[in-house]
């Protein structure tokens, strides 16, 4: 697996929000994870990328043990994601924005600060990457607008198309679609469809729509517990999935 857990656990006190969790996502895998609100998978998702240290258990990317190490060696290693609240810069433009995590991920040690007064021009080749990969999320036609400006489904293509920029072997997605109008989310599916097809996938959703639309396999969570885990059809028609978290009159 290129990323995976073993028995997985994290408490705050007398409150467990994970527990004994075990996950393995091949290269390539579109998985979904599912459940009610307070479910624990935001908590999950923060574990597998270091932001919270598991109370007990480990995690593995490609073959290594991960456990302990810092987010940021984690976004080295391949392992990126996206936050349910965008966190970008408003008052650069996503071409700005794009760029300099490039220059990042190739260990360019000048700052943001330092790169908005003395211009990208001469970083001619991280500046053709960046609106390589804007273009590709249909944020060209943006990209020298300011990231304030943008829509709010732009904006969370833009987070998106932040963590593509340093290469990832896996994209964990917090909720992509929250907060997105009814009619930009087709335009977002759209999108995840059109990731590249090596880099696994880990989808946080709770727009079923697209997560069934897109997931090729799903856990569901409840209570920090796995309650079960199949294809969308199979966790469609599950009595258990229907009663918790779809409706029972769902099919």
């Amino acid at each position: 697996p290129v990323l995976s857990t073993s028995n997985l656990c994290k408490s705050f006190g007398g409150i467990k929000v994970t527990q004994n969790f075990n996950l393995a996502l091949e290269s390539g895998a579109r998985h979904a994870l599912i459940g009610p609100n307070g479910a624990g998978k935001t908590s999950l998702i923060n574990q597998l990328t270091g932001v919270l240290r598991p109370s007990s258990g480990t995690v593995w990317l490609n073959g290594e043990d991960i456990t302990h190490l810092a987010p940021q060696e984690r976004v080295r290693r391949g392992l990126s994601r996206t936050f349910q609240i965008n966190t970008l810069f408003p008052n650069l433009t996503p071409l700005e924005v794009i760029t300099s995590a490039i220059c990042e991920r190739e260990r360019d040690n000048l700052s943001l600060l330092q790169r908005r007064f003395f211009p990208l021009t001469r970083r001619r080749a991280e500046i053709d990457e960046a609106y390589q990969l804007l273009d590709r999320l249909k944020l060209g036609p943006d990209c020298l607008r300011e990231t304030r400006e943008l829509a709010y489904g732009k904006q969370r293509l833009l987070e998106m198309a932040l963590a593509l920029a340093v290469r990832p072997k896996v994209l964990l997605l917090d909720e992509p679609a929250a907060g997105v109008p009814e009619g930009e989310s087709d335009e977002l599916f759209e999108v995840l469809s059109e990731l590249p097809k090596d880099i696994t996938i880990l989808l946080i959703e709770h727009d079923m729509s697209l997560v069934f639309r897109f997931a090729h396999s799903m856990t569901v969570l409840v209570g920090g517990v796995e309650l079960v885990s199949g294809t969308p059809a199979e966790i469609a028609q599950d009595p258990r999935v229907r009663e918790v978290y779809l409706g029972k009159g769902n099919a």
